[in-house]
């Protein structure tokens, strides 16, 4: 194929992509192109064993070795800057520029800006495993932490810092911490295992200002009180990266807008992972954008297929995991969806809670619970869901129906 597949991405979406690609058995050139200077690497441990571990080190999806092995060209510590879809070319930061027969975006997503005044060079976010590593060197004992946001990374970051022996603080604005996709009986258990860590967690509470004067950060609340910290770590969510597409002439939708196929407006530009929305099949075509570390795996490899002629629709369930303080918070589907709730209790205290649409089908399931509690179960739901089933409530609440007895059914 003239020009080669190119990747716009070099993060988990991407490398899974560029690895596909050649286990499918495409010959042609795989170029991957990323910002960092690292490999492909994994996200989610930069909150947990990157803050926690004595010698962080990259999850690497590949190494320089497999990439050689795979003839994956990889053009690190650039960015793309401009797509030319007539000439089918990229240009890149440092001049050059790439031809393509296909191109997918996976350019994910940064986080969510504070829009306040005040911040400086100890007000940081989260998003790049240098950024972690400039976080864990704050992260001693006694020293003080204020986190700003109570949603996933937020939360897991506190956990990882009571470990290492640090004063946390959580400020969320919501009335609860997690009040995105995470049902409030789940949400709550955490809220309590933070508390009996000794973070302290503070809710409802705006802030009317931020004074950071490069010793310390001073957060004035709506209430008055003031929380003082030797470092703020803002995590209020994340914005799809889509700036590069949106001067190429694609729509964007609350990321870049593609269809099942992960195929954009223009046949051959595709995008997949954080950046782009998508039809969710299972939920009747909604339009989505999911966050989340399978998906970026899933949609990699999907992109890849179709970049390859497959036509393959998007069809898998969201599904989304947190580790804090030895429990696993697993949820399947979108919990949103659901318009009645049915619990199961299991042992140890986990349960899991079953959400079920007004037709009584599955949509989503929300479980807690110490270790993998709840991994299995929660894995038999999300086969549920995607079969669109519709288990009798009863059934779904008693300990003693196995889940597996109603996917058979």
């Amino acid at each position: 194929m003239a020009g080669g597949m190119v990747i716009i991405g070099a993060g988990e979406c991407g490398g899974r992509a560029a690895l596909t690609l050649r286990d499918l058995g495409h010959e042609g050139p795989v170029t991957l192109v990323g910002d960092e200077p690292h490999l492909p690497y994994e996200r989610p441990p930069l909150s947990k064993e990157a803050m926690t571990s004595e010698a962080p080190l990259i999850k690497a999806i590949a190494s320089d070795e497999l990439l050689a092995e795979h003839s994956i060209r990889h053009i690190h510590s650039v960015r793309a800057v401009a797509i030319d879809r007539a000439a089918h070319l990229v240009r890149l930061s440092d001049g050059s520029s790439l031809g393509y027969g296909k191109l997918l975006l996976a350019t994910g997503s940064v986080p969510r800006k504070l829009p306040m005044p005040g911040l400086g060079g100890r007000c940081v976010y989260l998003r790049t495993f240098n950024d972690a590593l400039a976080i864990r060197a704050h992260l001693k004992p006694e020293n003080r932490v204020a986190i700003i946001g109570g949603g996933f990374i937020g939360l897991e970051l506190a956990a990882s810092a009571r470990k290492l022996g640090a004063k946390v603080t959580v400020l969320e604005a919501q009335p609860r911490i997690l009040m995105r996709g995470v049902p409030a009986e789940v949400a709550e258990i955490i809220h309590k295992a933070h508390q009996a860590e000794g973070v302290k967690v503070l809710t409802g509470q705006g802030i009317t200002a931020i004074a950071d004067d490069g010793t310390q950060v001073r957060i004035t609340l709506a209430d008055r009180q003031d929380i003082v910290a030797d470092l703020a770590v803002i995590g209020i969510g994340a914005v799809p990266v889509t700036a590069l597409a949106a001067e190429a002439g694609l729509a964007i939708d609350n990321g870049i807008a593609v269809d099942e196929n992960l195929c954009t407006a223009d046949p051959d530009v595709f995008a997949a992972g954080d950046c782009c929305s998508f039809p969710l099949a299972v939920y009747g075509g909604r339009r989505v954008r999911l966050e989340a570390w399978r998906n970026a795996q899933e949609q990699g490899a999907l992109a890849a297929k179709n970049m390859l002629g497959a036509n393959e629709a998007h069809a898998a369930v969201p599904w989304f995991w947190s580790d804090q303080y030895g429990l696993t918070l697993q949820i399947a589907g979108l919990s949103d969806e659901g318009r009645s709730t049915v619990r199961r209790d299991l042992y140890d205290g986990a349960f899991i809670l079953f959400h079920l649409a007004e037709d009584g089908r599955l949509v989503a399931a929300s479980g807690i619970g110490p270790g993998n509690a709840v991994a299995r179960d929660i894995r038999l739901a999300e086969m549920l869901i995607a079969k669109r089933a519709t288990p009798a409530p009863e059934a779904l609440g008693s300990q003693s129906v196995k889940l597996k007895s109603l996917l058979a059914a």
